[in-house]
């Protein structure tokens, strides 16, 4: 019996516990290298790129297939320390990577998540800036930073406003990663508030700056995207739990609204990769003592995963052809919600549309051809960890080269000053904007 239990003991993978601490590169490196040893089936290891002083920026993936695309499986991500002395979302996301790995197989929930999710973890996009940090501080270090002395949140092409900043490593890393995967849902994790904040982060009078906020056509989405993180951390939810900070009512807040800033990471993401990002904001003091960071996990750890099932949320399918051929770069979206960059299926024909319950109309258009509408409703409670599914097969036949050549990228440029009123919360806005004018007059 007892040697029964021995060679069992052999066959099951063993990571040495991660201990809560910060873990610096090399602790890091270790810590991730011997996970994707040792849960090899369900993890993948690799660097998007180098930073300036060429530490490498490490991705965990972690899923069924983790080193392959799987047709109708959503990806989603996690970034972390991208502000250097911003240091605990680096160290939740090790404890995360730690909890699912260990969990897979054992809960029945982790496991199904894994296996119907790929879920790729950067737990430091600023290596440089978090080495840099010799005495940590709570509210500013030098190692915010890259080593360039780049804010790397301010360093994106912006859709409102001229962005000059030249482009960092980093930045260009994450960039070119964002076109090599068809990411659906994201958070990059930041400290120095407790708060989970929406886009837009930039803006212009289209998207409601008029009343101090910037929103996107799918503010209701993002809204609740933020309170779905905010509401399972006991501390985020108060929303006045930081000194000298904004009150945040149930613990979220739009980000223009919180305060404008141009080349921010979340607005890049939505906008020029299609894929739906908040800022977490998850500790007061930038870089706490280590004793309190069991503290933080405790507090985030079921936001953490509730957030990652809602890459799950709204309608996914492919466009085929009629002869049942996939069909890339096709519009698809939510006729009256238009997002100034379309949303397009992938090279697979997949598309994912992020949604909350409710009828919508489908707007299915291919280059050079009509529209193809079509009404669906998505169920108040859907299949656990599946976005209601649908796919379109196009009556359309003969070649159709112009959709596989054609480039459907957006131009880099600031989109909201060539077209100022195309976004779907200019209405609204404007109207809540001159309502409040004539209460003004005639009060």
């Amino acid at each position: 019996m007892d040697l029964a239990r021995l060679w069992l003991g052999l066959l099951l993978p063993v990571v040495t516990a991660l201990d809560f601490r910060y873990h610096h590169q090399e602790g890091m490196e270790a810590f991730l290298k011997s996970v994707a040893q040792d849960y090899s089936s369900i993890t993948h290891l690799h660097s998007i790129g180098k930073s300036v002083r060429g530490r490498n920026l490490w991705v965990l993936v972690v899923g069924k297939s983790p080193k392959e695309h799987r047709v109708g499986i959503p990806e989603f991500k996690y970034v972390a320390n991208m502000h250097g002395d911003e240091t605990v979302g680096r160290e939740l996301l090790l404890h995360l990577i730690d909890y699912l790995v260990t969990s897979h197989g054992k809960d029945a929930e982790i496991t199904h998540l894994i296996n119907s999710t790929r879920i790729h973890i950067m737990p430091s996009m600023n290596p440089d800036g978090f080495e840099a940090v010799k005495k940590p501080d709570c509210y500013y270090s030098n190692g915010r930073e890259n080593y360039n002395n780049y804010d790397l949140n301010r360093n994106f092409p912006d859709a409102f406003e001229n962005n000059n900043a030249s482009k960092q490593p980093e930045t260009l890393a994450v960039m070119k990663w964002l076109k090599t995967e068809t990411f659906v849902l994201s958070a990059n994790l930041h400290g120095g508030a407790l708060v989970a904040s929406y886009p837009f982060d930039n803006g212009v009078q289209a998207t409601g700056t008029l009343l101090s906020r910037s929103l996107t056509p799918d503010d209701d989405v993002f809204q609740h995207l933020a309170y779905t993180y905010a509401s399972r951390n006991p501390n985020m939810t108060k929303g006045d739990q930081c000194k000298n900070k904004r009150n945040f009512p149930n613990g979220i807040t739009n980000g223009y609204s919180w305060y404008p800033l141009q080349g921010g990471m979340q607005d890049y993401n939505y906008i020029w990769a299609q894929c739906f990002e908040i800022t977490l904001e998850l500790s007061c003091c930038k870089y706490p003592r280590e004793e309190k960071l069991p503290m933080f996990w405790d507090d985030n750890k079921a936001s953490l995963i509730e957030y990652i099932k809602q890459v799950h949320l709204g309608v996914k399918g492919q466009v085929f052809d009629q002869s049942g051929n996939p069909l890339p770069n096709v519009i698809v979206e939510v006729q009256d919600r238009e997002h100034i960059c379309p949303f397009r299926t992938n090279k697979l024909g997949e598309y994912y549309l992020l949604l909350l319950p409710g009828s919508y109309v489908i707007n299915v258009t291919v280059p050079g051809h009509d529209p193809y509408l079509t009404k669906l409703t998505i169920p108040q409670k859907s299949q656990t960890f599946s976005a209601l599914k649908k796919d379109f097969h196009l009556p359309l036949r003969g070649p159709l080269d112009s959709i596989l050549v054609s480039d459907p990228s957006c131009p880099m440029i600031p989109l909201y000053k060539l077209r100022p009123n195309h976004s779907a919360a200019t209405t609204p806005s404007l109207f809540v904007f001159f309502v409040a004018l004539l209460h003004i007059f005639f009060k």
